[in-house]
């Protein structure tokens, strides 16, 4: 069994989390996970980059969480992966499949609603999962669902506080036929730590989302 935990953040770009990339990986290769995908929270979300910066500087600055867990993954032997969360009034989504280099040619993506941030991160290779779709918390006005803009549905989140929101999750997911994914959104070293448990190891990000895409031989870790 390899085990990859989905959706977790890092201090360097999250503003709301308390280890850095590199200590996320020693935490993670430590519970005996096979990889991590780092997805800090984006501009639209808690995110510690000052939104004055120049864009090519605010993305490198978001990326530094991400690298720091990928240096400190290549030295103890734990794969990390680049993703992010974006935030549209409370409603999250985690993008898959592209990179920072990505990021840099498209600093218009912030003008983006919701039909065309899918229409153009799935137009160039990209994966968006809706994340904790029924999360019910004080920053988070109403309960938002756009089957028609996701490729998939997080059906186990670990920050979640009431099991209710991911078993909702799960009958939304069967109800539009939608692939799975489970994530821990980790902040902290104390977090509840989740995710997912593949038949082989990933050899990239792209591999993760044909796993997923195709439903093949995965299981979500429950919290």
């Amino acid at each position: 069994m390899y085990k990859y935990d989905t959706h977790l953040h890092t201090k360097e770009s999250s503003a709301c989390a308390s280890v850095s990339g590199a200590e996320q990986a020693i935490i993670y290769k430590a519970l005996g996970y096979s990889g991590i995908i780092v997805t800090d929270h984006f501009f639209n979300g808690n995110t510690t980059v000052p939104y004055y910066l120049p864009w090519e500087e605010k993305v490198e600055r978001f990326a530094l969480g991400y690298e720091n867990a990928r240096d400190q993954g290549i030295k103890i032997g734990l794969s990390v992966f680049f993703g992010w969360e974006e935030s549209f009034r409370g409603t999250d989504f985690l993008i898959y499949g592209l990179d920072k280099e990505w990021l840099l040619k498209h600093p218009e993506i912030l003008s983006w609603d919701i039909g065309e941030h899918y229409a153009r991160i799935h137009a160039e290779g990209g994966y968006v999962v809706h994340a904790h779709p029924f999360r019910q918390a004080d920053y988070i006005s109403e309960i938002r669902l756009f089957p028609e803009y996701v490729d998939a549905v997080e059906i186990v989140n670990g920050g979640n506080q009431n099991p209710l929101y991911n078993q909702k999750a799960v009958e939304y997911a069967q109800m539009h036929n939608k692939p799975v994914t489970g994530g821990s959104d980790a902040h902290h070293a104390y977090s509840v730590h989740a995710g997912m448990i593949f038949n082989r190891p990933l050899n990239d990000i792209r591999d993760f989302i044909h796993c997923v895409h195709l439903k093949e031989d995965i299981t979500v870790i429950p919290v």
